[in-house]
């Protein structure tokens, strides 16, 4: 009998809310591998639930900034350095050069790269061009190096393709068939229960992601709430508009939620928004979880006109291209499917078909050939 093999995953942050990792980790431990994943706990990190594998939050001096990543790669890199590993599961560039120097010293030990977005392309780098440089020259020196790599879709795999004429993997990071215990209602959840609600939700509300226009375009709509579910750097800001806008009754604001719980909010509202803007690569080749999550509530999507985005909304017919982006653009199209029973009904048919298509378990497919049953 084959023993089990030991897969460290380890991501940068607390764990609480990346439902990618949480998925592709269940899906090693269904292969037959012993999985640990590794994190960070943050002074302000929830208690995590019970997981079906190991789960490890390190507590680091440095919250944030250069003197964080510096930290968390140093502890990253012994820590792998002392422990059984048969695979490391790199998660992002700033995990990657923990990742790949211990994997040096480690006999047998297979690096897999798993590139959640074109990180060296987001705005956060693309707007201090010395802070980018550095992440770019860590990557030039061991992106060519590896030998699997994997992507969530195929915009971002084929601009990595051109950089580095590596072929990647994609598997996207799409939602898994959504079959609660129970659902909740919108009294159970504390929402308006007269109202047409729209949500714009996720762990990445930050600049250039629409959330401004998004709670601009409330302003000139009535009977409607917009639900903010999540957090990011955005949010502070949205917070003050609302308020200056007088909007309180019209914008409600909930903190990050476990995503069973997040999608019991998903699933209670009647449109989803998301918005990113083309500003930088990043934004521009991405394909949100949240565009599966709301098809998998059955709820039609209103989106920008980003090409991984509208191939799945134009595609499935589930929603509303963007092709200008603006407040009133956004509010016009809210306004329109909110008086639109019959277009609304179609959409909504049209996302539980989708569904059925669409899921993480045909994702899954592609993580066989990355990583194959243990003794097979």
């Amino acid at each position: 009998m084959s023993r089990s093999k030991r897969v460290i995953v380890s991501v940068t942050n607390d764990l609480f809310t990346d439902n990618r990792v949480n998925k592709v980790c269940l899906f090693l431990r269904s292969q037959g591998y012993d999985v640990l994943l590794v994190g960070r706990r943050r002074k302000n990190s929830n208690a995590l639930s019970e997981r079906a594998y190991a789960t490890y939050r390190m507590e680091l001096l440095f919250d944030k900034g250069a003197f964080f990543y510096a930290e968390y790669n140093l502890r990253l890199f012994l820590f792998l350095l002392f422990r059984k590993a048969d695979v490391l599961v790199s998660n992002d560039l700033d995990t990657l050069l923990a990742n790949f120097m211990a994997s040096k010293f480690k006999r047998r030990c297979e690096l897999v790269y798993d590139s959640h977005e074109f990180f060296t392309e987001v705005p956060e780098l693309t707007s201090r061009p010395r802070v980018r440089k550095i992440w770019l020259s860590i990557e030039k020196w061991i992106f060519p190096k590896l030998t699997k790599i994997y992507t969530v879709n195929p915009s971002i795999a084929a601009a990595y393709k051109e950089r580095y004429g590596k072929d990647l993997f994609v598997v996207r990071n799409v939602s898994p068939q959504w079959k609660p215990k129970s659902r909740l209602s919108r009294k159970d959840l504390g929402l308006p229960e007269d109202k047409f609600l729209v949500i714009m939700q996720g762990a990445g509300i930050n600049v250039d992601r629409g959330a401004e226009e998004a709670v601009e375009a409330m302003r000139s709509l009535e009977n409607i709430v917009l639900l903010i579910v999540g957090d990011g750097d955005s949010v502070p800001k949205l917070k003050k508009n609302v308020n200056n806008y007088d909007l309180q009754k019209k914008v409600l604001f909930f903190d990050k939620r476990p995503y069973d719980e997040l999608m019991q909010f998903t699933a209670n509202a009647d449109l989803g928004l998301t918005l990113d803007k083309p500003s930088n690569l990043n934004y521009r080749f991405s394909l949100p979880n949240k565009v599966f999550d709301y098809i998998h509530a059955g709820i039609p999507v209103v989106c920008t006109d980003l090409p991984e985005v509208s191939k799945i909304v134009a595609g499935y017919e589930v929603g509303i291209i963007l092709e200008k982006f603006t407040p009133d653009t956004l509010a016009a199209a809210i306004h329109q499917l909110s008086g639109d029973a019959e277009k609304m009904s179609k959409l909504m048919s049209n996302c539980r078909l989708a569904a059925e298509k669409e899921s993480w378990e045909g994702e899954c497919e592609i993580l066989k050939k990355i990583y194959p049953k243990v003794g097979a």
